[in-house]
């Protein structure tokens, strides 16, 4: 039996009902172009090939590559690309139809991931993830909330976001100390708000958060003065946490990158 490596922040998943859970949510269908992320031993892999006949794996445990390669072998066609996801080009793997994402993210890298596939989100038809619950409260929540903050503020002018339902660490091996969340993330048609520099939009939501106790005044006092802030119809004396998102769009249009 392979055992999980913690480098690779492995928990793989074993409930039967659960997987049954998941594959529903993501309903793969033939021709679609699936793609996972971290496949692991295959427990989503090979129900999910089942039904959409073939599709593609990023994994860079060369040991689970390996039994992955047997253990699909008379389910459908499997194309495993042996990578760094954080590092991984998902241009390369399309071709006509937009891919369909799906994975149980490593949880130690899943904030830097998230922002990785946003920057490629143009690629994506949705994304199906399991995430550590703390983290999808943090990417669904609405402002004025102590879950609210960076992550939530980062995607919302690039995906909409579901969350589904939550896993008990039960479900893997070995347990995660956490309860994790299926989670459906779908690019916005259109923009809710316009990005007119993406960089300046980093740079003001980091600020912004950095001390989350700070009004925008004392935050923003490096990037900008209080009559600016103003004159975007933002009150300086506010603190982040209490901003939808557009209005740091609006702030980021007074800084240049």
């Amino acid at each position: 039996m392979h055992q999980a490596r913690k480098r690779f922040g492995q928990h793989f998943l074993s409930d039967q009902h659960v997987i049954h859970d998941i594959v529903a949510a993501i309903d793969p269908q033939p021709n679609q172009h699936m793609v996972e992320i971290g496949p692991g031993l295959g427990a989503i892999t090979l129900p999910v090939l089942k039904l959409a006949k073939e599709m593609d794996a990023v994994e860079i445990d060369r040991d689970v590559i390996a039994a992955l390669k047997v253990s699909s072998f008379s389910v459908g066609k499997l194309s495993i690309h042996e990578a760094d996801v954080l590092k991984f080009n998902f241009a390369s793997l399309r071709h006509v139809d937009k891919l369909r994402l799906i994975g149980n993210l490593p949880y130690n890298i899943s904030t830097p991931l998230l922002f990785h596939l946003i920057e490629q989100g143009e690629h994506f038809h949705d994304m199906h993830f399991m995430l550590q619950k703390e983290v999808v409260d943090r990417m669904a929540s609405a402002p004025d909330n102590k879950n609210y903050g960076r992550l939530t503020v980062m995607l919302a002018p690039w995906v909409r976001i579901e969350p589904l339902f939550d896993i008990a660490p039960t479900a893997f091996r070995p347990p995660p100390r956490v309860i994790s969340t299926m989670v459906r993330l779908i690019p916005h048609t259109a923009p809710p708000f316009i990005i007119k520099n993406k960089v300046a939009f980093s740079r003001v939501v980091l600020a912004a958060f950095s001390q989350r106790r700070k009004t925008l005044r004392n935050a923003l006092q490096l990037l900008l003065t209080a009559e600016q802030i103003r004159s975007v119809d933002i009150d300086p004396s506010l603190r982040a946490e209490v901003l939808p998102p557009e209005s740091f769009a609006r702030l980021a249009t007074l800084i240049s990158a």
